[in-house]
């Protein structure tokens, strides 16, 4: 037989249920009296029965923000195994047990401990279990159940940004799309109208307006000029409930700027602008600036400049300032002020980017007139000719004169020229000027050969005004005259076969002429007339300013005559003609078969007897090399210095010798000999220094021999003496010592172990006369000469 078991839970939806003072404490008389309930039973036989479809028996319903201060009442858990006995107990886990949803194990009621928030969580879900409070066995399946939160209207609308920024374009039609805003409501958007956000404006109208549903702001106002307003501050309000009464709002502000369309033309402030300039101003000096006004900015503010019409449309320009947008006025061409003192213009501005649609409010340009005045300046004169080109034969006489230059003061004073060469540029001061009328003379003899042309400079200035000068260059070409006689072009000197024969070219003769006549040279040859009769040879005058040497007869002698010499007259067909005589050495050779020449007579012509050019080079190259090593050596020689023989690569003045040698004592005869320093004749004659290999042998001064009753003190005055002036004393940081002991004494050894080998007596009277400090000595031994002869 089945046991059925039955489970009962109860719960209150909608309103907050009455809550308990205390956890777990018995509920107050506030409990509803009427309560939704859902049993669940069944058997067998039975099936399961509802008392409404339209609850679920495991969902409940719980507002958000509880403001109360007690528990928030969510339900009651009841099984049909409780008999009232407390033998069972109700225990509830998931989501917020035990710190945001408590049961009371006893009566099963569930309470919700906290503010619940449904942004933060909109759904619990909880398990609840039935459990035999003695065994701890469940006396009910696990059931599960859910904990939905009830969205209130808690929330405002938030905009996504604080602050919008959006730009429209000035003049624009009515209903253009500015900027779209947009706001969100966290409540929940299928529970009422929390959620649902409407549009309005509260400030911006009549410019601008807002769509309620999408937030899309558009312009409400037609032609909105930018020039009048730029700026405008649009605050829109988003509202939720529909925007019904009661419903939370949210504000932001949308900073709207009009952008700028060429609406305007440019504008001169003034019909008439005046400026002045000296007519001494070079091409493009700037005169003035203009500017015409534009209320635009950007690209619709650029104006470009333009002469129109005018009378000095050609003597001035105009360029626009890039960065100030002002045209500026320049000079075009140079001005005179004798010639035109007022010139007039008309300029005229325009926008370089004009809009199609604005053009009906009128053509976007404007036009001023330029008044010009040229002032008059001090001008220097000016020459007739920017350059001056004259001819003069080179035979012209001095004081001849060439030509004239012209220069005149431009101003309508005329004031009085008076010329001058630039020294600079005639060093020789072959020309020179007529002060007064600019006439150019020479002052030297030409020639054109030595120097064709001459560039001087000429300088006028003004009588009244030095410092007012110009200057002009003169070029100056010598003409050519017939004042050089041709020559050879070179030294002509060949040779003739022994064996030649009659009518044989041994020679082509050309010439050249320094003149240069204006038809070309045109020379003619021929032998001169003392040589015409009887010579050996023949001149044969080729016209193409060449000649030919030809022999007269068949074979020559060297023994007979070796040499001839032929007198060739050379002439042009210039005026005046000139001429000259050169001379041709012809040498009578041995030739070969072949006519090439082996010897002459005398001096060969080709092959000079004697040693070849390249034996001579030889032969000087190596005596130069002898005398090169010969004076090495000797300078070598003469150079040599003091080798040390302490090697260092210091000073030897720096180093100290160590002698670690102790000697051999009284025995070893060949160390050190003391006696020299004991007596000063004992100096070895010919000892020398010995860290040096000595230049030249130098004899030790010999010093005379110090008496025997000779002080210490002048001892070692005398030898330090000799070592300044030795010189083959040991470098300046060497030791010298002086160990001296004396040589004797009056009074002899006073020594007691000396006087066991007398065998006299001494007699020591002397010792009182040696004064009072012998007294004493004096009579010790005084008185025993006495007490003896007592």
């Amino acid at each position: 037989m089945r046991t059925y078991r039955y489970f009962l839970l109860l719960f209150w939806v909608g309103q907050p249920y009455p809550t308990f003072s205390t956890p777990l404490s018995k509920r107050t008389s506030g409990f509803p009296a009427k309560k939704r309930a859902l049993e669940l039973s069944g058997n067998s036989k039975n099936e399961l029965n509802r008392s409404k479809r339209s609850w679920m028996w495991n969902q409940f319903f719980l507002l958000e923000e509880y403001t109360g201060s007690d528990y928030q009442y969510v339900g009651k858990l009841h099984s049909d195994q409780d008999r009232g006995d407390g033998s069972l107990k109700y225990i509830l886990s998931g989501d917020g047990a035990g710190d945001l949803f408590i049961i009371n194990e006893n009566t099963g009621d569930i309470q919700a401990t906290k503010r619940l928030d449904r942004e933060e969580k909109p759904v619990y879900i909880l398990r609840a279990q039935a459990v035999n409070r003695r065994t701890g066995r469940p006396v009910e399946p696990e059931s599960e159940f859910i904990i939905k939160i009830h969205d209130i209207n808690d929330n405002e609308p938030i905009f996504t940004k604080d602050v919008y920024t959006a730009t429209v374009p000035e003049m624009s039609d009515v209903g253009t799309f500015v900027v779209q805003v947009t706001a969100t409501d966290a409540d929940d958007p299928t529970y009422g109208n929390s959620a649902k956000v409407v549009y309005s404006i509260l400030q911006g109208q009549p410019y601008f307006s807002v769509e309620s549903e999408t937030g899309i702001i558009k312009t409400a106002l037609l032609n909105m000029d930018r020039e009048n307003r730029e700026q405008y501050q649009v605050v829109i309000q988003a509202k939720d409930m529909g925007g019904q009464m009661g419903g939370l709002s949210g504000t932001t502000t949308v900073n709207i700027t009009l952008t700028d369309v060429n609406d305007n033309p440019p504008r001169f402030p003034q019909s008439t602008y005046q400026f002045k300039t000296p007519e001494s101003s070079p091409p493009g000096t700037p005169i003035g600036r203009i500017k015409a006004s534009d209320a635009d900015t950007g690209e619709n503010a650029e104006i470009e400049y333009s002469i129109t019409e005018g009378e000095g449309l050609d003597m001035f320009d105009v360029v626009t300032d890039q960065e100030t947008q002002e045209g500026v006025i320049t000079v075009k061409k140079l001005l005179d002020f004798e010639k035109k003192k007022v010139y007039t213009l008309k300029v005229e501005a325009s926008n370089p980017h004009v809009e199609p649609r604005f053009l009906y409010l009128g053509p976007f340009k404007d036009a001023a007139t330029v008044r010009i005045m040229v002032e008059d300046v001090d001008e220097p004169p000016v020459f007739s000719k920017l350059a001056y080109i004259l001819q003069i034969r080179e035979d012209a006489q001095i004081n001849t004169t060439i030509g004239s230059v012209t220069a005149q003061d431009p101003d309508a004073a005329r004031n009085p020229v008076k010329y001058s060469v630039d020294r600079h540029t005639d060093m020789d001061r072959i020309f020179n000027i007529d002060s007064g009328n600019g006439s150019i003379f020479t002052s030297k003899l030409l020639d054109r050969e030595t120097l064709l042309w001459h560039n001087i400079t000429v300088i006028a200035t003004e009588i009244n005004n030095p410092k007012q000068s110009s200057r002009v260059p003169l070029y100056i070409k010598v003409l050519d005259v017939n004042d050089n006689a041709p020559e050879f072009a070179e030294f002509y000197e060949t040779f003739v076969c022994e064996k030649a024969k009659a009518d044989q070219l041994i020679q082509t003769l050309r010439a050249i002429d320094k003149d240069d006549p204006y038809s070309g040279h045109q020379f003619s040859f021929s032998l001169a007339p003392e040589a015409a009769s009887g010579s050996n040879f023949t001149i044969q005058d080729n016209k193409d300013n060449t000649a030919g040497i030809l022999t007269r007869k068949n074979g020559y002698n060297r023994h007979e005559m070796s040499t001839y010499l032929l007198p060739v007259v050379i002439s042009d067909n210039d005026y005046p003609v000139q001429s000259s005589t050169g001379t041709v050495t012809v040498r009578v050779c041995a030739c070969d078969h072949h006519g090439n020449m082996q010897s002459c007579h005398a001096e060969a012509l080709v092959h000079p007897t004697g040693l070849s050019t390249g034996a001579l080079i030889a032969i000087l190259l190596c005596i130069v090399t002898l005398l090169v090593t010969v004076v090495l050596f000797a300078a070598l020689r003469r150079q040599r210095k003091k080798e040390p023989l302490i090697i260092s690569k210091e000073d030897i003045r720096d180093n100290i010798v160590s002698y670690n040698d102790e000697g051999g004592g009284e025995e070893d005869t060949q160390a050190f000999d003391i006696g020299t320093l004991r007596n000063p004749e004992a100096i070895e004659d010919s000892k020398l220094r010995r860290d040096i290999v000595p230049e030249a042998l130098f004899l030790p001064r010999r010093t005379p021999a110090t008496r025997d009753n000779t002080d210490v003190r002048d001892f070692i005055n005398q030898r330090l003496k000799e070592n300044d002036t030795d010189p083959t004393a040991p470098p300046y940081d060497s030791l010298a010592t002086y160990a001296y002991e004396g040589t004797g004494s009056v009074a002899d050894s006073l020594s007691s172990l000396e006087s066991v080998t007398t065998d006299g007596d001494q007699d020591y009277d002397y010792l009182s006369d040696w004064g009072p400090r012998f007294k004493k000595l004096a009579d010790m031994y005084g008185g025993v000469d006495s007490d003896k002869d007592s």
